[in-house]
């Protein structure tokens, strides 16, 4: 597998976006800000390169004429990539962003949109993909998340988990124990302190729960009420 390109810069994006003309001013645009950019305008075509190509990150939107862009992430995800993807959606409502990041999205964009905002957020998710790490390894229980090869495993089986998540889950890690605010989260991981990236922060832990403490007994992530989170470490007791 090709290295991950270590500048925002130089990363490979792929784009599935079926509106010609959006297409076209979505790659430009990425183009000209240095990314190597691969467009295609269906999800079969999307599937192919995926799974084929060396992408550090995708730009999906959610309609699309074959099938619908929800359900392709999902599917790439259960799959095992887990390269960071940037959802499009012409609609906004919280039910349509939670579906996109319970699918596995990382983030979540609706149209209209500024081309500046989606560079800086791709910009985002890539620099916390290549950002050196303090911890390359964490540990609670049967739970094993390396960082360095961006896996995790439950009791030896491998479970899937996107940037976003990871990089949640490396933030709280590198406190070891500390409770880490919301605002410093969002300002970490998101470049932003805002309505729609709380809401995200909101799932992306709900979902880690859920893959990794399904029955809330072992204490992985705990609520610190009115501040933000903290992740369980040995020294705790567990």
């Amino acid at each position: 597998m090709a290295a991950i390109s270590q500048e925002p810069g130089k990363a490979r994006i792929l784009v599935v976006e079926d509106d010609e003309e959006t297409r076209h001013l979505i790659s430009a645009a990425l183009q000209e800000h240095g990314y190597v950019v691969e467009a295609v305008g269906a999800a079969a075509a999307a599937d192919r390169a995926a799974r084929a190509g060396e992408f550090d990150a995708v730009v999906l939107d959610v309609w699309l004429p074959d099938t619908d862009g929800v359900a392709l992430c999902r599917a790439w995800r259960r799959a095992g990539l887990s390269v960071p993807i940037l959802m499009l959606t012409a609609r906004t409502d919280v039910a349509a962003r939670v579906a996109g990041l319970d699918a596995g999205a990382d983030d979540y964009m609706g149209k209209p949109f500024a081309i500046a905002e989606l560079r800086a957020r791709l910009d985002a998710l890539l620099r916390r993909r290549v950002r050196p790490l303090r911890e390359q390894q964490f540990r609670h229980g049967p739970i094993v998340v390396d960082f360095a090869r961006r896996q995790v495993w439950d009791s030896g089986r491998g479970v899937p988990v996107t940037a976003r998540e990871l990089a949640v889950l490396e933030r709280l890690a590198e406190e070891r124990g500390r409770p880490v605010s919301r605002e410093e989260l969002l300002k970490a991981i998101w470049g932003e302190s805002t309505a729609e990236a709380s809401a995200s922060l909101e799932v992306m832990v709900a979902r880690l729960r859920h893959k990794l403490d399904p029955q809330g007994t072992r204490g992985l992530i705990r609520t610190v009420r009115g501040f933000g989170y903290a992740v369980a470490f040995p020294h705790e007791g567990r």
